[in-house]
């Protein structure tokens, strides 16, 4: 089967290779890398194009126009051809076996939604690492783990950089945009519809899968999106995604849900900031 590597990228000229070669390094062999190059203003295109000419698995594309990091992550998703997809930001590394070793979950079963592997998160510049997202054991677990441990813990990913799904999984809930009552825009500040990727595709399926291995290499440095946030916009917004899919899909699971929003609401006062003035704010339904 044919994994496409999407790796939307702007501005990273000086990290870009160490992604793509992390790419072309794996041991599954029949893969294509769709890189996608957000207008960027530095010498990241001139990279990609150098990669490119050296190794025909990978396919460049450049935008005219900088059309927003959600819009360019569907880009790449357009222009794949493969069966599997496995989002790669530009700032973050797979290990060798990462292919693989997530590959075979999803073609041998069709109730297992995608599969996600250890991840080690690194600050750019120094030796501090942060293990995350190991469950204790290689395999299959029910998808409804998934969707009741992402309400609260950090046991599960909230970022597809760390997992591989069925393309036609990607193109269906990767959302441009997630409804909201407060007019924010997800398709630009991008924070949210990576895990609604995660929650949209277990609602799906029994089953998701989880490797053991550390396999996945997270960059925190200062370009990064999460470092970018201000202080509470980013659990903030994932509040936002997740009330939303509670609101279409689980509504069972809102009453728990709303205690935590009551303590966020508490925690971060610059939730007016964003029209979060009450629980209700949350929610589409007024």
């Amino acid at each position: 089967m044919l994994v496409s590597v999407l790796i939307p990228v702007y501005n990273r000229e000086k990290i870009i290779s160490e992604t793509i070669d992390s790419a072309l390094s794996q041991t599954y062999s029949n893969i294509e890398l769709i890189i996608v190059d957000n207008a960027s203003t530095d010498d990241t295109w001139n990279v990609i194009q150098a990669s490119a000419k050296k190794d025909n698995r990978i396919k460049a594309f450049r935008n005219e126009s900088n059309i927003g990091p959600v819009r360019n992550w569907i880009r790449c998703v357009d222009e794949a051809s493969g069966e599997y997809g496995k989002i790669l930001w530009s700032d973050d590394l797979i290990a060798p076996t990462f292919l693989e070793r997530t590959v075979a979950f999803l073609s041998d079963r069709n109730d297992v939604g995608f599969v996600f592997t250890g991840t080690e998160i690194f600050v750019d510049g120094t030796y501090n690492k942060t293990d995350a997202y190991f469950l204790g054991e290689t395999g299959i677990y029910p998808s409804d783990d998934f969707v009741v441990g992402s309400l609260s813990s950090g046991k599960y990913p909230v970022s597809p950089g760390c997992a591989l799904f069925r393309m036609g999984d990607i193109k269906k809930n990767l959302l441009l945009n997630i409804p909201n009552q407060v007019d924010s825009d997800f398709s630009m500040h991008a924070i949210g519809n990576d895990l609604l990727l995660f929650l949209l595709t277990a609602n799906t399926y029994d089953y998701f899968a989880c490797v053991n291995e550390k396999l996945s290499f997270f960059r925190a440095h200062a370009g990064s999106i999460s470092i970018q946030s201000n202080d509470g916009k980013l659990p903030l917004h994932y509040d936002l995604a997740i009330s939303y899919f509670l609101e279409r899909y689980r509504p069972d699971l809102i009453t728990t849900f709303n205690a935590k929003l009551f303590l966020d609401l508490k925690r971060y006062p610059n939730a007016k900031e964003y029209g979060l003035i009450k629980i209700k704010s949350l929610y589409v339904e007024k």
